[in-house]
C-alpha cells in the first residue's frame, strides 16, 4: 500500500458516518418511541469514550491497515487463534453491508424520482377514480368486505378508499413492481431481483470504479461529498431550534412505547426496558462506526501522530451530528411523524429534511439530490473501509491470500471485489423493507461482538505487549471504563437483537460469525502449515518464525472476560421480553 494520506484524508473517508444517522432513524423512533433521541446521545456518548481505547491501538501498529478490529485482534492471539480472526471477521460483515443497505435506499430515491408512484389524493387518480366510479357497488363483495373490517364507515366512503387504491395501482408505473425472480431462502427470507438490485448493482459497482484509483482519489471525493452533505445536514439539525420549530412536548415525558410502532407512550417495565435496549443495539451500528478512521494507518504518511488526530476529529464530528439531527427530527415531526413509511425506510427522509427548514418544492428536490449524495458517501466510507479490514486479515494469515492483492494505485482490488459480490447477496435480500432490517439486525450481531472483543483487547495489550511503543496512551480509568462498556454492549446485544422483529436474528448472526472457523483453519492449517507469517509476527515484536506467540501474561482473565460477556448475552436473551 501507498503511504499517500494524512489525518485530514482519514477524516473525509470517515466523514461518511453521520448520514448513517437516517438509515435506520425512522426504525430507532418506533422501537424507542419518545426516548429516541435519547437513544442516540448516549449510543454516541459511549461510542465515542471507546474510541479512545482503540486510537492507543492504532498507535501501536503502524505498519497495518484494516482498522481497529485488526489492532484489536492480536490481541487475542495469544489466548486463541480462533479468537483474532473472529474479531475481523465481525467487524468485516457488519461494515460491509452498508454498501447494499445504502444502494437498496439510494435505488428508492431513484426510482421515485424517474417512476414516482401516484399519491391518492392526485388530480391523475382522482381523474381515474371519476372515469371507474361505476365498477363498484356499494353492494359489491369488495365494499363490503372492506364494511366489515372498517366498522362505522359509510359504503360510500368505502367504495372511495378501494377506488383510490384500485387508481393508484392503475397509474404506478410497472417498473416498480418488476420482478424478474424472487428466491426463498429458508431461515434468511427471499432474494429479490427487481428494479432496485439492478439499480443498487449499478451504484455499487460505480463506487468500485472510484476507489479503485487509490485512497488519495477516495479522499478527494469523499472530502467534497462531505461538505456538500454534511452542511445542508447540519443546517436541518440547527435551523428548528434557532427558528423555534421544535415542540418540546415532543422530547418530554419520556418514556418508551408500548409495542414497536405502536406510536403510544407505555411505561418503563420490563419490556418497555427491552425496546430501549433494542434501540442502543441498533443505534450502535451507526454511532461507533468512526472507529473507521484507523482503517488507513498503512497508508498514513505520519502514522504514529495522525491515527489519534483522524478518529478523534472524526469522533467530535459524529457526536455533533448524531445528537443534533435525532433531536431535531423528533422535535419538529413528532412520534406520529417519525413513524411514517417513508422515514422507517429511509425513501421519504429527503421529503421531511426540505419541510424541516421551510423549503419549496424546488429545494424539496435539491434535498432528494442531497440524499442521494449523503447515501454515496456512507458506502464509500463502508466500502474503503471493509476492503482494507479483508486485505490486512489476508496479510496476518487469517484470511484466503487472494485478498491481499492491491493494484499499481494500491488500492484493494480483490478485497474490494470479494465485497462487491457478498453485497450483491444482500442487496437481493434488502431489496424490499423486511429484508432491510433483517440484513441490519444480523449485521449488527457481528458488530457488537467485534466491539466486546476490541474493548477487552485494551487492557490485554496493556498486560501482553507493554513493551510496544504507544505514540498516544489513553488514561487507565478510560480503559477500566471502555472494558465495562464491553459488557454494557453484551447486554444490547443479549437483549436487543430480538427486538428487530427477528427472533433467529441473535441465531443466525452467531453462525454467520462462525463460518470464519473453517475459512482460517484452511489458510492456516493447510496453506500456512500452521505457521503466521514474518510480518505479523513483527508487528508484535515477536520472532518471525510464525510458532512463538508470545507469554500470556493475562493469564486466565481473557478466558473469563469470554464466559462473563458470553454469560451476559445469554442471561440478557432471557430475562428481557417483548411488551405483551
Amino acid at each position: 500500500m501507498i503511504r499517500a494520506l494524512d489525518w485530514k484524508g482519514a477524516f473525509w473517508i470517515a466523514a461518511g458516518v453521520p448520514p448513517l444517522v437516517l438509515f435506520s432513524i425512522g426504525g430507532i423512533a418506533g422501537t424507542t418511541g419518545k426516548v429516541a433521541f435519547v437513544v442516540w446521545t448516549v449510543s454516541m456518548l459511549m461510542g465515542f469514550l471507546q474510541s479512545f481505547t482503540y486510537a492507543e491501538m492504532a498507535g501501536m501498529f503502524g505498519n497495518k491497515s484494516g482498522g481497529t478490529s485488526v489492532y484489536g485482534a492480536t490481541a487475542w492471539l495469544r489466548y486463541s487463534k480462533l479468537i483474532a480472526p473472529l474479531s475481523v471477521w465481525c467487524n468485516w460483515f457488519a461494515w460491509s453491508p452498508v454498501l447494499s443497505l445504502g444502494c437498496a435506499i439510494a435505488a428508492g430515491y431513484i426510482l421515485n424520482a424517474l417512476f414516482p408512484v401516484p399519491l391518492a389524493g392526485s388530480q391523475p387518480v382522482l381523474d381515474w377514480i371519476t372515469a371507474h366510479a361505476a365498477s363498484l357497488a356499494a353492494d359489491s363483495p369488495r365494499v363490503v368486505e372492506y364494511l366489515a373490517a372498517h366498522p362505522g364507515v359509510a359504503a360510500t366512503d368505502a367504495m372511495q378508499a378501494l377506488l383510490a387504491q384500485d387508481g393508484v395501482a392503475a397509474l404506478t408505473p410497472a417498473i416498480r413492481s418488476w420482478t424478474a425472480l424472487e428466491l426463498p431462502i429458508p431461515g434468511l427470507g427471499a432474494l429479490h431481483f427487481n428494479a432496485t438490485f439492478l439499480i443498487g448493482t449499478a451504484l455499487m459497482l460505480l463506487i468500485i470504479a472510484i476507489q479503485h484509483r487509490g485512497v488519495a482519489s477516495t479522499a478527494s471525493a469523499q472530502k467534497w461529498l462531505a461538505i456538500i452533505v454534511l452542511v445542508p445536514l447540519l443546517l436541518v439539525g440547527l435551523v428548528p431550534i434557532l427558528t423555534g420549530s421544535i415542540d418540546y412536548a415532543n422530547v418530554t415525558g419520556l418514556v418508551p412505547p408500548t409495542s414497536a410502532y405502536s406510536g403510544e407512550n407505555g411505561s418503563w417495565s420490563i419490556g418497555g426496558w427491552t425496546l430501549v435496549l433494542g434501540g442502543l443495539y441498533i443505534a450502535a451500528w451507526s454511532t461507533y462506526g468512526f472507529e473507521t478512521a484507523v482503517c488507513y494507518t498503512r497508508e498514513l504518511r505520519d502514522p504514529r501522530h495522525d491515527t489519534f488526530k483522524a478518529i478523534f476529529f472524526s469522533g467530535l464530528l459524529c457526536c455533533v451530528f448524531f445528537t443534533l439531527i435525532p433531536f431535531a427530527f423528533q422535535g419538529v415531526l413528532g412520534l406520529q411523524g417519525m413513524l411514517a413509511p417513508g422515514i422507517v425506510d429511509g425513501t421519504g427522509v429527503a421529503e421531511v429534511l426540505g419541510s424541516m427548514i421551510g423549503a419549496g418544492p424546488v429545494v424539496a428536490q435539491l434535498f432528494t439530490i442531497l440524499m442521494i449524495l449523503a447515501l454515496f458517501l456512507s458506502i464509500m466510507t463502508a466500502m474503503a473501509g471493509s476492503s482494507r479490514t479483508l486485505y490486512q486479515g489476508s496479510r496476518d494469515g487469517w484470511l484466503p491470500k487472494y485478498l491481499g492483492h492491491v493494484n499499481e494505485q494500491g488500492a484493494p482490488t480483490s478485497a474490494m471485489w470479494t465485497d462487491f459480490a457478498f453485497n450483491l447477496f444482500l442487496l437481493a435480500l434488502a431489496s424490499d423493507v423486511s429484508g432491510y432490517f433483517y440484513v441490519l439486525a444480523i449485521s449488527n450481531v457481528g458488530y457488537i461482538m467485534f466491539n466486546f472483543l476490541n474493548l477487552n483487547a485494551g487492557w490485554i495489550h496493556r498486560i501482553d505487549s507493554a513493551h510496544l511503543a504507544r505514540p498516544w496512551k489513553a488514561p487507565l480509568w478510560l480503559i477500566g471504563l471502555n472494558t465495562v462498556l464491553a459488557f454494557v454492549n453484551a447486554l444490547f446485544l443479549g437483549a436487543g437483537a430480538k427486538v428487530w422483529g427477528y427472533s433467529n436474528a441473535l441465531i443466525s448472526g452467531v453462525i454467520f460469525a462462525a463460518l470464519i472457523i473453517p475459512v482460517f483453519c484452511w489458510r492456516h492449517y493447510v496453506v500456512d502449515k500452521g505457521r503466521f507469517p514474518a510480518e505479523a509476527m513483527e508487528d508484535l515484536g515477536l520472532p518471525a518464525d510464525g510458532e512463538h506467540l508470545g507469554q500470556r501474561r493475562a493469564g486466565i482473565l481473557p478466558y473469563l472476560a469470554l464466559l462473563l460477556g458470553a454469560g451476559i448475552v445469554f442471561w440478557a436473551n432471557r430475562f428481557f421480553v417483548l411488551p405483551g
